[in-house]
Formats: C-alpha cells, sequence, structure tokens
C-alpha cells in the first residue's frame, strides 16, 4: 500500500519541471473538463427535455449558488497551500494535523451551507428579479442542490489536499466514475421519471455522494503523513488559522465577485427567460475554457507552494513563466475556437435561434480575451502559494470586481444593452492582470531575500 500511494506523490522541487508540469495539469484539466461536461448534460437535458423555463431556473441560480459556496472552497485553497508546504519542507506531524483539520472544517462548513441554501434560496432569487415563470423551479432546484454541500466540500477539501502532494490521477478517476453515474440518473429521473429540475439536482446530489466516499476512502487507505484516520478528526488551532488566513480571503474574493456577478445576472434578468437561457448555455461553453486555464492556475499553486516550503527560489520563478505560457496559449486557442464553433455548440444545449444569437454575443466578448482572466488567475494563485493572500484579494476585488459594478452603474446605466454590459469583462480582466504582475514581482524579490538571508 505504501508504493501505491507513494506512486501517486510528486516531488515539485526537484527534476524537469516543465514535464512535471504537465503530468501534473493534465489529470486537473481533464478532471475540471469532465466536471464541467457532467454538468453541462445537466444543462442539456434540461434544456432539451424540459423547456427553456427550466433551462432558465438552472441557470439563474448559477451566480447565487457559487455566491454561497466561494467562500468555503476558497477555504480549500488554504488547505492546498499549507499541505503543499508542509509536504515539500518535509514536516509529516504539520501535514497529517493540517489533514485532519482540514476535513473536520469541510463537513462543518458543507452543513453551515446547506442550511443556508435551504433557507435563503426564495428569497436571495426574488432579490435579483428572477421572472415570476422561472422562481418555483429555480427554488426548488437550489434547496435539492444544497442538500449535498457536506459531502459537495468533503470532495473539494479531499481533492485539494491530494493535489497538494502531486496526486491529480485519483481526483480524475473517482470525478469519472461520479460523472457518469450522474448522466444515468439524469437520463433516468428527467426523460423516463419527468421530474424535470428537482432529477437534475437529484442526480447531482447522489453523484457527489458517491466522489465524497472515494474520497475519503482514498485518503484512509493511503499510508502516508497524508493519510486520514477517522480517530484522529478534530480541530488543531494554528492549523485552522494557517487555512483561514490563506484560505478566506481567496473565499471571501469568489464570494465578492459572486455578488457582482448577481447582480450582472439580475441585469440579464431583466432581458428575459429567452437572454437568461442563452446567457446560461454560453456561460457553459466558457466554463470549459475557464476550467482549462484553472488547471495551469490550480498547478502554479501547488508547485509554488510545495517550492516555497523547500526554499526553492529559482524553481518558483521557472514555475510562473511555464504557467503563464501555458495560460495564454491555452486561453487563446480554446477561447477564439469556442467562438468560432460557437452555433454549433450552443445548438447543443437549445434550438432556438434566438437562444443562440443571445449566446453568441457573450460567446464574442469573452472568447477573444479569456487567455487575460487565466493570466490573472494564475498570478494570484502563484501569490497565494507564497503566503500572500490578502494582497491578491484586495486587488482582484478592486480592480475586476469594483470596475464592473461601477461600469453597471455608469456605463451601462447610460447605454442599458447586452454589448456594454459584456465589455466589462475582457476589460477588467486585463486591468487587474497587470496589477497582479506588478504585485508578484514585487513579493518574489521579497522572499528571494528572505531565503538568501535565511541561508547566509
Amino acid at each position: 500500500m505504501e508504493k501505491k500511494s507513494k506512486s501517486y506523490e510528486m516531488d515539485m522541487c526537484s527534476g524537469p519541471i516543465f514535464v512535471k508540469l504537465m503530468v501534473f495539469a493534465i489529470p486537473l484539466a481533464l478532471s475540471s473538463m469532465l466536471q464541467l461536461l457532467f454538468n453541462a448534460a445537466d444543462v442539456v437535458v434540461v434544456g432539451r427535455f424540459a423547456g427553456s423555463e427550466s433551462l432558465a431556473a438552472v441557470g439563474a441560480t448559477s451566480a447565487l449558488i457559487s455566491l454561497l459556496v466561494n467562500v468555503f472552497i476558497g477555504l480549500s485553497v488554504g488547505a492546498n497551500v499549507l499541505a503543499a508546504q508542509y509536504f515539500g519542507a518535509q514536516k509529516q506531524k504539520d501535514l497529517e494535523e493540517t489533514i485532519h483539520t482540514s476535513m473536520v472544517m469541510a463537513g462543518v462548513g458543507g452543513i453551515v451551507l446547506l442550511g443556508a441554501g435551504v433557507i435563503l434560496a426564495k428569497p436571495l432569487l426574488e432579490l435579483m428579479g428572477t421572472p415570476d415563470d422561472v422562481l418555483p423551479l429555480a427554488v426548488l432546484y437550489m434547496k435539492i442542490f444544497f442538500l449535498g454541500m457536506p459531502v459537495n466540500l468533503i470532495y473539494n477539501f479531499g481533492s485539494a489536499l491530494l493535489r497538494a502532494v502531486g496526486d491529480t490521477k485519483r481526483p480524475l478517476y473517482f470525478l469519472l466514475f461520479s460523472g457518469v453515474i450522474n448522466v444515468l440518473l439524469n437520463l433516468f429521473f428527467v426523460i423516463a421519471l419527468s421530474m424535470g429540475v428537482a432529477g437534475v439536482a437529484l442526480a447531482t446530489v447522489i453523484s457527489q455522494c458517491v466522489s465524497a466516499y472515494m474520497i475519503i476512502r482514498c485518503l484512509m487507505k493511503a499510508d502516508a503523513a497524508y493519510s486520514l484516520d477517522l480517530k484522529k478528526l478534530g480541530i488543531a488551532g494554528d492549523k485552522m488559522r494557517g487555512i483561514v488566513r490563506i484560505g478566506f480571503p481567496a473565499g471571501l474574493q469568489g464570494a465578492i465577485f459572486q455578488v457582482s456577478n448577481v447582480l450582472f445576472q439580475s441585469s440579464i434578468n431583466s432581458f428575459g427567460a429567452v437572454a437568461i437561457a442563452g446567457n446560461t448555455a454560453s456561460q457553459n461553453i466558457e466554463s470549459i475554457v475557464y476550467t482549462a486555464m484553472g488547471a495551469i492556475n490550480q498547478t502554479a499553486l501547488s508547485f509554488i507552494s510545495q517550492n516555497f516550503g523547500a526554499k526553492q527560489y529559482l524553481r518558483m520563478k521557472k514555475v510562473m513563466i511555464y504557467c503563464l505560457v501555458l495560460t495564454t496559449v491555452v486561453g487563446g486557442i480554446l477561447g477564439n475556437g469556442a467562438v468560432f464553433l460557437g452555433r454549433g455548440l450552443l445548438g447543443i444545449y437549445s434550438s432556438d435561434p434566438q437562444v443562440i444569437r443571445y449566446g453568441m454575443l457573450r460567446l464574442g466578448f469573452m472568447g477573444t480575451a479569456f487567455f487575460f482572466c487565466g493570466l490573472m488567475d494564475c498570478v494570484a494563485g502563484g501569490l497565494r502559494g507564497m503566503g500572500y493572500s490578502v494582497m491578491p484579494m484586495i486587488v482582484s476585488l478592486t480592480g475586476a470586481c469594483g470596475f464592473r459594478v461601477a461600469w453597471l452603474y455608469t456605463a451601462f446605466a447610460a447605454n442599458r444593452t447586452l454589448e456594454t454590459l459584456y465589455f466589462s469583462y475582457p476589460l477588467s480582466w486585463a486591468i487587474t492582470f497587470g496589477v497582479h504582475l506588478v504585485c508578484y514581482l514585487a513579493v518574489s524579490r521579497k522572499v528571494k531575500q528572505r531565503f538568501r538571508d535565511a541561508v547566509g
């Protein structure tokens, strides 16, 4: 068992950087894309077999779900960074305490989210201006979806901990298995039982239970410092503070970002159910591009975290350069490819020409400039890997979120068109990336000097 566990680990602090980056990033990218494809299957099944209103109901909840979930998903970033730093520094006791503290936080956070999602679903969706013909279905979908929050967070935290030690393969296998179950249940619940959005949400919850079970079993079977022992579950105060210090700003950033997205969703809602459906379909296509770049961001985070723990400054520098180049290439090719193939891809989600027209409108703005979003997140991930989490939060909230909200109440208020609304995204990405890069270079020099002082 020890050999098997170690075969999935990766020493990110020695050996060929580019090869290891690819070995780490490719399964992670495949995992993210599979997850999105399975989520897209929800949307396709609903759009094809339950109608545009059901499709709009699922889309109308996405920004709100992300708003409520992102703080806790951010904490999993903190768990990833802390565990990777201890793994790189070969501090096994600290790594063990981080694992058990993280899983307790995941379980508690999931229960909190379950309650919040069920109780707040209707009032928050009403506050967003969800159309009356969409609201009941959106509330039903959201309430069922949040029943799976405890297992959702357990899987996300468990995957983050495996990434910290270099393992991106087993989460891919787990996701593939549970995702197939999700698709089969979607088809059964929606087509055979005519359950509509309730069936899609229930299929998601069941598949999340499967993936959470598999990740827990994997951690419990590991013969290594990151093994999970249910008898040792508990909170180590210093590890919880470390996770919160790094993860909470990342989660808060994601949550506040979603506040701006909720405001934007409310503005899109004002254009009607067809515009919402087109926006939803486009978002699903964009998500494939975003998560491919996100895999590179996660790679930068984990590699820089391990090398930071091992005080390998030059490797950290090379990792960031490689990741920035990869993000530009992947984002540029996939983003522009999505625009080129847009009509055909949107046709998978809906046969309504108006839905496709609205979807193409959004894709045209997002796809061509998506690589800026990836660059922005990649540099922010590098800063978090070095333990600096508040700085990228402030920059992102000011440069992207703050800018967009200001745009909403100025440029969009003066010219209420979807074109005006969508243009704020690429503009904010480019500005925020530039500021992040300046901050990264400054912090990197500071870390280099600290490492030199420690050696000297």
